[in-house]
């Protein structure tokens, strides 16, 4: 009997290497891989000293201005005001130790594998795109990104119309390449 479980447990071991492993897989992690690289960095920049206290405090003040999946990491690891849990430790204390991004991820996952399934959204490429064809979800988007609404627009032609208006002040580049204008 001891026999045939211990067998049971090492095939179900063989058959599970990810957990065994738990090495990241490629595009596995992209919004925690990138949020924290980028925190590391700014610390890095900003000569910050690398106590748990001040990663903690750096953060904090890093998640008040993120917006959607990178709010949402921020979110499940508690450094959030409406945040259920606190695993910031499991960021400030690794962090400290100049632990890689990577790393910290990978252990991020075993505590909660939701931090892993967040990817970003696909950018729209603003020069090529031909806005007629976007669904009007898609438009409000690129103008919600921008930080602007468009109160009175009913048809996908005024969503466009507002697009193009804006274009120039937020993607002046994609602007200029538009032939469309």
């Amino acid at each position: 009997m001891l026999c045939l479980s211990s067998l049971s447990v090492a095939i179900a071991f063989v058959f599970t290497p990810s957990i065994v492993s738990g090495a990241l897989k490629a595009g596995e992690c992209e919004v925690c891989l990138s949020f924290l690289g980028r925190l590391y960095q700014s610390l890095k920049d900003n000569d910050v000293k690398f106590t748990s206290m001040d990663i903690e405090k750096a953060l904090l003040k890093a998640c008040k201005d993120t917006k959607r999946k990178e709010n949402r990491l921020c979110y499940y690891i508690g450094a959030t005001s409406d945040a259920a849990t606190k695993i910031i430790n499991e960021v400030s204390k690794p962090l400290s130790s100049h632990i890689p991004v990577e790393k910290i991820c990978e252990k991020l996952k075993k505590k909660d594998s939701q931090i892993c399934e967040l990817k970003y959204d696909k950018q729209v490429d603003l020069s090529t795109v031909d806005l007629k064809k976007l669904k009007v979800k898609d438009l409000k988007k690129i103008l919600e990104e921008w930080g602007e609404s468009c109160k009175g627009c009913v048809e996908k032609s005024d969503f466009i119309r507002k697009i193009n208006e804006l274009m120039p002040k937020y993607a002046p580049s994609a602007a200029k390449a538009r032939t469309d204008l």
